[in-house]
């Protein structure tokens, strides 16, 4: 779990690339206009 670590943040950081740990884009979570549930 340091910069060499590729699935831990600091080593995300540390090697400039992105994944679940380190997102490129905070992504908001808002479901207000569309609903789980199918229309058929």
């Amino acid at each position: 779990m340091g910069k060499g670590d590729r699935k831990s943040k600091r080593g995300k950081i540390w090697r400039g690339s992105h994944g679940k740990s380190r997102p490129k884009s905070i992504k908001k979570k808002k479901t207000e206009g569309k609903s789980k549930e199918k229309s058929e």
